[in-house]
């Protein structure tokens, strides 16, 4: 499941901007579908222009009943429904997403923790202080088996001790998600954790949810900027370049 608002408010509209000739939401979603991971792939959109776009490509879109203040909330509402048991949320602003990173998530329901597992996520290391700093980069911590102890937009753990190495990880948008913890989501209502770091996962750890996170290398430009956006564009012209002197 792919969720798409159209309305983002630090880039509005930015699922429908050109990215070498597509709109980002196509580029995702084509992404998503070569993985060859799933059994469907959809996007759960609020906008009409995103629906066109995706089905024009032959793709499959849904369109949402209600209003929804995040992904999570988007999702559960299309898949109440359908008989599922597992549930992968991509984000749509992720035209970069890769197919290994998705396959380590998957698979963590088949571990010998998996009976522990409510949802699953992604993270990768981080070193940039800049990036440590920016309230737009999710951080994540998390326990000696790497389940979240909590997630920020502050840099966490703050580091009083300047003796100590620390390392720091940026969470992912991506999600595997039991039916059942994200249909709970979806009738839990919002507590003060998200809603101070709007950060829809903290819904889940509020309520006692167990999230695995899993540890991929694979860095990825999400488009939440229109810097972001020029980043991205770049990325594809050097793999262009690339591509023609092999």
């Amino acid at each position: 499941m792919i969720p798409a608002r159209y309305q983002a408010s630090r880039f509005p509209g930015k699922l429908m901007q050109e990215l070498n000739g597509k709109p980002v939401i196509v580029h995702t979603y084509e992404a998503t579908l070569a993985t060859r991971l799933f059994d469907e792939v959809y996007v759960v959109t609020d906008s009409d222009i995103i629906l066109r776009a995706i089905e024009n490509i032959g793709g499959k879109g849904i369109k949402s009943i209600k209003e929804h203040e995040c992904g999570s909330d988007r999702i559960a509402e299309a898949v109440e429904t359908m008989d599922v048991d597992i549930v992968v949320n991509v984000q749509g602003d992720e035209p970069f997403i890769d197919k290994e990173s998705l396959r380590k998530l998957i698979a963590v329901f088949d571990d010998v923790d998996a009976n522990r597992i409510d949802l699953a996520s992604v993270m990768t290391k981080i070193s940039d202080p800049e990036e440590i700093n920016n309230p737009n980069t999710v951080k994540v911590i998390t326990d000696r088996d790497n389940f979240a102890l909590y997630f920020s937009r502050s840099p966490i753990p703050y580091p009083r001790e300047k003796n100590i190495q620390i390392e720091y990880y940026k969470h992912k948008g991506v999600y595997a998600f039991r039916k059942a913890a994200l249909l709970d989501f979806y009738y839990l209502p919002m507590r003060p954790l998200e809603a101070a770091e709007k950060i829809e996962c903290l819904r889940y750890l509020e309520y006692g949810k167990t999230i695995k996170m899993v540890l991929t290398d694979v860095e990825s430009i999400g488009i939440d900027t229109p810097d972001d956006l020029e980043k991205a564009k770049q990325l594809i012209e050097v793999s262009k370049q690339n591509k023609k002197q092999l």
